[in-house]
């Protein structure tokens, strides 16, 4: 039986590699095998010196979801440090391509869990990957509407440092099946198809009522 897959996404700087290894770190703890599917696009910049042109982000996409396939094959539970989801995401922002969606998308359906990262940390640069500030706020639209335009939920965490990690793992173990110890600071937001207002979704972030 396949291993259960939890996807992060998120716009950049939005501490995706950062919780993932945070997640697995904490489960592993717990006995559980799991791994972490670290994110092609990065190993392609670090490789090639550049980012990729439109023809390669197909190749990229792809590759992403074979490593995820193949480790969910082998193992418990899989972390994916981003799927072919936000190279489609990217193809539409930097090359206006929507090619990739349909596949993308798709290959999304197979995940146990999305989590997608909020936008309440500081951007930071990092290297060739990151295009600054001013796209995390329309890479997150994109993301959103493709998971509510494909009847796909997924849950929002946010917070910093120990908050950030334990609404992580509040929806993790809600899409276990297990009990949900409280986690400090705002309780993670899960959101359905239908739903995904930001601005309702940073009210409850905050912790307001």
């Amino acid at each position: 039986m396949p291993g259960r897959v939890i996807a992060l996404l998120g716009a950049e700087s939005t501490g995706k590699t950062t919780l993932a290894i945070e997640i697995g770190r904490a489960l592993a703890a717990e006995g559980r095998r799991v791994e972490i599917v670290p994110e092609t696009l990065r190993e392609f910049c670090d490789r090639e010196g550049r980012t990729p042109r439109r023809d390669e982000q197909a190749a990229i996409a792809a590759e992403q979801s074979r490593r995820i396939t193949e480790a969910a094959r082998l193992c418990e539970l899989v972390l994916a440090d981003t799927t072919a989801l936000m190279t489609a995401v990217y193809s539409e922002i930097v090359f206006a391509d929507r090619s990739l969606y349909a596949q993308a998308l798709a290959d999304q359906r197979q995940c146990h869990l999305t989590l997608l990262t909020a936008l309440d940390l500081p951007w930071q640069p990092d290297g060739l990957q990151r295009d600054g500030p001013q796209v995390r706020a329309p890479v997150d639209a994109l993301v959103r509407a493709a998971l509510q335009g494909a009847g796909l939920p997924y849950a929002v965490v946010g917070g910093v440092g120990p908050a950030r990690l334990g609404q992580a793992l509040q929806a993790v173990r809600h899409a276990l099946g297990e009990p949900l110890p409280e986690a400090p600071g705002p309780r993670w937001v899960w959101v359905c198809e239908r739903c995904g207002d930001p601005d309702c979704e940073r009210h409850l972030l905050a912790g307001n009522t």
